[in-house]
């Protein structure tokens, strides 16, 4: 038997969605709970086992998102529809979304009664009928990256770790993030399945102040960067007497390196929806809008599908369950601009209107879209309130700090072995994330520092990993939790280089209102190419803090406000790397193009002519010895010739102590 959210729970009811009852969300979250008879206990237990398993008693998810199309999930996904039909397996094949492990991407899941389920990992189309074979053929998982559970029923059981055994999924806490990668993102009967829609079904209960008191009681902050408590943004624009209202969803996500909400949003695009409709509930708007910048199809696609479903189904639009609430979302599109992600740009983005900050006060909560009380909050932010109704606010509240509670989601990305996203308690130690979530450096080499906030972020040394991730903690050591992204930097990085990197993006964003920000970040981006180039003074240090400073204090948004932390972090934790480019005019990390030469050991040189068939401007040629020497004149410091030697003997060496003539 199949079920449907349209369907009635068992024989004896007759709700509808033109005709629901108070428990309706109840009714289909779990099965037949309006009636506690042996008949309504066995219906459930095969609607939750049929979800579980598929109709045929056998499952297979391929991982649809982002990330995971990135790394070829859908030529896995095609290869899995041939091999099953052409081995005569009866498994019902399905997607999901990502479980934020992208280092183990292209992953999928096999599942069967009787059997453990099975994540394989890095699967190639190639891989495919083998392990299809292996699994539901020969009952054989010894090949399997993790384990669900064990059941006994399998070949090489013992051989294969438990995912819950794993410290990069054990020391996690799963809560916003529990259905990435566990339900099929486009189906709201697996959503409300798994327990969606129970906090909507709760706050049209318990009304509007209760809604906002719950999420005031719980301690949430916004999860977009600026930590703001979000039940007193609701309250405040609760009370205000203007109509209509409006609350927005702030998907656009613009950070490089960060992706939790892409994720959640691809992954588990219902509760951001859910999310949506209990704030618009809470304050009293009619209307939503969903964010979503448009280099992300994938995201788009998903929000606006769960968006269509929830309509469908009565989630959305008139008399929302019978509670006498009318409200109903738009998912709009946006051109791009990283300035978007501020409030006030994204307003007048979505007014039609060029996408430019704004002075407050007044506050959106005041006078936003159109002119009237708007509430924007982060993808996470809203997808925490749905758990939150749905959870309790004491179970939020149990984990995190004393100002700040509950979990966060953080992108960990640069020198790790463990690329992925990670959800936290807030209040964990950097290194917690990056060493024991993320792995730390592949190769053995040494954290040099590690970048918090995403472009507008702070670089901290390893000696502050320890340092707890809370908002007041990291501006304390001059960086910002910001959405979450944390590039981790080896000692081959160099800080300085760094520094004007980052400057690179946000001074590209800046939208050039104002004056500080559109000529303070391009003046930045100069004085740091001046000393990346040998060529700065300590004058210019000087310069570089006050520009940094004056950037900081009197620019108009958020985006100029926390732009210069890179330059400010580096400077105060790093300044020995901007004195040993402009004194000794070196760069300790061999990075900086202009103070970086390139040496053959001719010892050791095989004479194979590589380096000199790939360099670009013939700045390396034959010796008497048959051997290859680089005029240091003609070199251009590509670097060329260092990837493609292949005995690994060009080094990297100061430009300063080569001579004229040959290297």
């Amino acid at each position: 038997m199949t079920w449907t959210l349209l369907d009635r729970c068992c024989d004896r009811c007759t709700h509808s969605v033109e005709n629901p009852c108070k428990d309706y969300v109840e009714c289909r979250l779990n099965g037949p709970l309006c009636h506690e008879d042996e008949r309504c206990r066995e219906l459930r237990r095969r609607r939750l086992e049929e979800l579980a398993y598929g109709e045929k008693g056998a499952k297979i998810k391929v991982p649809m998102a982002s990330c995971t199309l990135a790394m070829g999930s859908e030529a896995v996904y095609n290869a899995v529809l041939e091999a099953v039909e052409k081995l005569g397996v009866e498994a019902t094949v399905t997607i999901s979304g990502c479980y934020g492990m992208d280092f183990i991407d292209p992953w999928v899941e096999f599942s069967a009664k009787g059997m453990p389920t099975a994540i394989y990992a890095r699967v190639r189309p190639a891989d495919v009928p083998k392990l299809i074979e292996s699994y539901f053929i020969k009952r054989d998982v010894s090949g399997a990256f993790a384990l669900k559970e064990r059941t006994g029923g399998a070949l090489g059981e013992e051989k294969v770790p438990l995912l819950s055994e794993l410290d990069f999924w054990r020391k996690q806490y799963k809560w916003v993030s529990r259905n990435c990668g566990v339900v099929n993102p486009e189906s709201l009967e697996e959503y409300v399945a798994s327990g969606g829609y129970r906090g909507l079904s709760k706050a049209l209960k318990v009304g509007p102040e209760r809604v906002i008191d719950e999420i005031q009681k719980s301690g949430l902050r916004g999860r977009g960067g600026a930590g703001f408590p979000t039940g007193l943004k609701w309250k405040l624009a609760r009370q205000q007497p203007a109509t209509p209202k409006y609350v927005i969803a702030n998907a656009d996500e613009g950070d490089p390196g960060a992706f939790m909400n892409r994720l959640l949003a691809e992954s588990d695009p219902f509760r951001i929806v859910e999310g949506l409709t209990i704030a618009g509930y809470a304050v009293g708007a009619s209307q939503g809008f969903i964010f979503v910048r448009a280099e992300k199809p994938m995201m788009a696609k998903r929000l606006r599908r769960a968006v269509e479903e929830a309509r469908k189904y009565g989630l959305l639009g008139r008399n929302i369950l019978g509670s006498g609430f009318d409200f109903d979302i738009e998912v709009i599109l946006s051109a791009g601009a990283f300035v978007c992600g501020e409030e006030t740009a994204m307003i007048a983005a979505i007014e039609g209107k060029r996408a430019w900050p704004r002075q407050r006060p007044p506050y959106p909560a005041e006078k936003g879209l159109w002119g009237k009380p708007t509430i924007v909050n982060n993808v996470e932010t809203l997808a925490h309130a749905a758990t939150i109704m749905a959870e309790g606010a004491e179970k939020f509240a149990a984990v995190g700090t004393e100002r700040t509670k509950g979990t966060k989601m953080f992108c960990v990305t640069g020198n790790v072995k463990r690329v992925g996203a990670y959800e936290v308690p807030i209040g964990v130690s950097v290194r917690y994330l990056v060493e024991e979530l993320a792995g730390g450096p592949p190769d053995g080499s040494k954290i040099k520092a590690v970048q918090i906030g995403g472009p507008s972020g702070g670089c901290i040394p390893a000696a502050l990993l320890d340092l707890p991730i809370d908002y007041e903690t990291l501006q304390g050591a001059g960086a910002i939790m910001g959405s979450g992204g944390i590039v981790v930097m080896t000692e081959d990085t160099c800080m300085v280089d760094a520094a004007k990197f980052f400057l690179t993006f946000t001074s590209a964003e800046s939208c050039g209102k104002c004056v500080p920000c559109r000529v303070g970040l391009r003046t930045m981006w100069n004085i740091l190419d001046k000393i990346t180039r040998g060529e700065g003074t300590e004058e210019d240090l000087h310069t570089l803090r006050q520009m940094a400073e004056t950037v900081r204090s009197f620019s108009l948004c958020a985006l100029g406000g926390t732009a210069p932390n890179p330059v400010l972090s580096t400077l105060r934790h790093f300044v020995d790397e901007y004195m040993a480019h402009i004194r000794d005019k070196v760069c300790p990390a061999m990075v900086c193009r202009a103070l970086i030469a390139y040496r053959i050991d001719e010892e050791r040189c095989i004479a194979c002519g590589q380096c000199a068939m790939n360099c670009p401007v013939s700045a390396i040629s034959r010796v008497e010895s048959g051997k290859y020497r680089i005029d240091k004149e003609k070199c251009i410091s590509c670097g060329i010739c260092f990837a493609v030697c292949p005995v690994k003997v060009i080094t990297k060496v100061p430009r300063g102590s080569l001579g004229g003539g040959h290297a």
